[in-house]
């Protein structure tokens, strides 16, 4: 089937990618010049597992090309995916200017049949706007299709290729044959697969995002009630966790999420609720709580070294919100040198993936490193972000010999408290008792 991708982020890019895995004759359309010249000299911008491998070799099939026209796209293509960003708007909604001046630029040069498709994450109701603006300039037949991604950044080539679900919102028993032969290659039963009207099906990615970002953050209150009461949040989560009403998963205490999406979508599904006169007062907690969240280690930093954090050298493992990617929106790393920065502190940070977007923020504000050991010569303490592989068990013998002091703040709780006790380290984490040195 001949597909076309519009937006070649981590979205666009993925699904790109593996539609022509399994065959299908895929274009990727983009604005960005430079990009699409990179991409057609077979580079990629994008860190992912995977991407690399696959990019390369359905180039080189010629199931994969790129391209600046949209005209070139819309011509080509069966089925049309606009994966395009969805930003927050300055009050807290979906910015939907992309989306939308795509479908009207597709609608003016529709000839045939074709299957619009929204992978992008957008408000309830999208898909009727979208099909009346493009009605709006052709007669052309075609059917606009939700089908929300569930994409996580670090596994978007595994989750692709291997969905727990597909949804697909339409009301066009066509475009619902059409959708369904589309993913027959990727899933096992025909049972994963699941149909269901527009306005339900962009409402579950929304609800997905929203109830996912809630349970992290209702382990994170609880986490700072351990602390209070002296409980160990790591006996608490597996204690819930066995529950099978619960589950395992989303339930690790840290300094807050970030990313592209649960931020981003927490706050629009909650305009969107305002919009229609419907309050989402959990919605409004779960938002409040992550702020705070993000910046809970630094208080405690501060009073470690009694108020006074000017000219102390701190070392920051882990900038992206999350390990095995280079995204760095919302990332709680970010928050944390700013706290630090303003209070008089010196930054030195190691990610093996998310330094160059960082140099983008804070420039020479923060120097770098080419590992985390590097990162800790000389260092009044170590600050832990993310929860990449690498960090979790160091040499914490050269860790002593390095640092001005022995001293971690573990925003994502990767070590054992007993063992740092051992090991002579102060040590703080998130829900656990502070372990003191040589304690």
């Amino acid at each position: 089937m001949n597909i076309t991708i519009i937006g070649t982020g981590y979205v666009g890019l993925a699904s790109g990618v593996c539609f022509a895995e399994v065959g299908h004759r895929v274009v990727c359309v983009d604005i960005d010049r430079e990009k699409v010249a990179k991409m057609q000299q077979g580079q990629t911008n994008l860190y992912e597992p995977q991407l690399d491998s696959y990019f390369t070799r359905n180039i080189q099939a010629n199931r994969l090309r790129f391209t600046t026209s949209l005209e070139e796209g819309i011509q080509h293509a069966e089925v049309i995916f606009l994966a395009l960003p969805t930003p927050e708007d300055a009050d807290g909604s979906a910015d939907m200017s992309y989306v939308m001046s795509v479908a009207g630029e597709i609608g003016k040069q529709l000839t045939r049949y074709t299957v619009i498709v929204n992978k992008s994450t957008v408000p309830v109701g999208t898909a009727e706007k979208v099909r009346a603006l493009i009605a709006q300039h052709t007669s052309a037949a075609f059917d606009v299709v939700s089908n929300p991604e569930f994409l996580r950044e670090g596994f978007a080539i595994h989750d692709f290729m291997h969905p727990e679900r597909v949804v697909i919102g339409t009301s066009s028993e066509q475009a619902a044959g059409i959708m369904k032969k589309l993913y027959e290659p990727f899933v096992n039963t025909e049972e994963a697969i699941l149909l269901m009207d527009e306005k339900s099906s962009e409402l579950t990615k929304y609800a997905a995002n929203a109830f996912l970002a809630t349970k992290i953050t209702f382990m994170n209150e609880i986490a700072n009630f351990c602390e209070v009461v002296g409980a160990n949040v790591d006996k608490v989560r597996i204690g819930i966790g066995a529950d099978s009403r619960i589950g395992k998963r989303f339930l690790f205490p840290g300094i807050g999420y970030g990313g592209s999406c649960f931020p981003k979508d927490v706050q629009a599904l909650a305009k969107s609720g305002a919009d229609h006169h419907y309050d989402f007062k959990i919605l409004k907690a779960v938002m409040a709580v992550n702020e705070d969240q993000k910046t809970v280690l630094f208080p405690r930093i501060q009073n470690f070294f009694r108020g006074d954090l000017k000219g102390k050298k701190i070392a920051v493992w882990g900038l992206a919100f999350k390990p095995d990617t280079d995204d760095i929106r919302e990332a709680p790393a970010l928050y944390m040198i700013r706290a630090l920065l303003a209070a008089g502190a010196s930054i030195t940070a190691y990610d093996p993936e998310a330094m160059e977007n960082v140099k983008g923020i804070f420039g020479e504000q923060i120097s770098y490193a080419p590992d985390e050991y590097t990162a800790l010569a000389a260092a009044d303490a170590l600050l832990i972000c993310t929860e990449w592989s690498a960090f979790r068990n160091p040499n914490f013998i050269a860790m002593k010999d390095l640092m001005a002091d022995s001293v971690i703040f573990d925003g994502r709780n990767l070590f054992d408290i007993e063992e740092m006790s051992e090991k002579g380290f102060y040590y703080s984490s998130i829900g656990r008792k502070n372990i003191l040195r040589n304690a």
